[in-house]
Order: structure tokens, then sequence, then C-alpha cells
């Protein structure tokens, strides 16, 4: 079973994950938030409360209560070093 470690905000509306296996990344969530029909996710187009997000039950988790399946999250990074994250 696969889950999140660890997560910070990177830019617009992407975010670095590193998962339990070592596996790490950026996620772009742009066309989930722009696009996604239910109200929970059309929040997030609000940058400050995208920002507003935590590690907790294995996952992501927004302050308004939105959160993605780790399996999901795992599926679409665009695996990346953490030299790079760190560089920005």
């Amino acid at each position: 079973m696969t889950w999140v470690k660890e997560a910070k905000y990177f830019k617009d509306y992407q975010i670095w994950i590193k998962f339990n296996d070592g596996k790490e990344g950026i996620i772009n969530l742009r066309d989930l938030v722009l696009h996604d029909k239910r109200d929970i996710f059309k929040q997030l187009k609000n940058l400050k409360l995208f920002k507003d997000f935590k590690v907790d039950m294995d996952t992501i988790v927004w302050s308004n209560g939105a959160d993605l399946a780790p399996e999901y999250l795992y599926k679409h990074i665009e695996e990346t070093k953490t030299e790079l994250i760190k560089s920005s």
C-alpha cells in the first residue's frame, strides 16, 4: 500500500509529493481544480485555499475537507528529484 509521506506547495496548482516507497515528484492539479464540477474542488480555485493543505490520513487534505486518494496522486505525479524542488 502506498501513502503520502510528505507534501509541499510548489507553484500555481502544483504540489510536490513524496511517497512511502521513495517515489517523489510534482502533481499538477490545475485541470482538476479548474474543471471539476464538484463544489469542494471549485473552492480550490482560490489559490490561498489551494495552498492550505496538510498530509493526513495517508494523503493530502485541504482545509475545506477536499482530499484525493493517494493512488490517484501516485499515478499522476511527474517524477523529479528533491534537489530540483529545493532549488526553485
